[in-house]
């Protein structure tokens, strides 16, 4: 699995709008809250790696 980068850029209702920051030209990605750290806030560093997301 390929591991990815994001930085969380809106937080909307039950839902998150995250940028990659690992490669340039993405476009932002729309996941659901429920599959990402509880701690996430507008700004926070994630990793995505083996189907999870990570706080780094």
């Amino acid at each position: 699995m390929e591991t990815k980068y994001y930085t969380v850029v809106r937080l909307d209702g039950d839902y998150a709008w995250l940028k990659r920051t690992d490669v340039s030209g993405e476009e932002l990605l729309l996941v659901a809250r429920a599959l990402l750290p509880e701690e996430i806030d507008e700004g926070t560093n994630l990793k995505y790696e083996m189907l999870q997301y990570e706080i780094i």
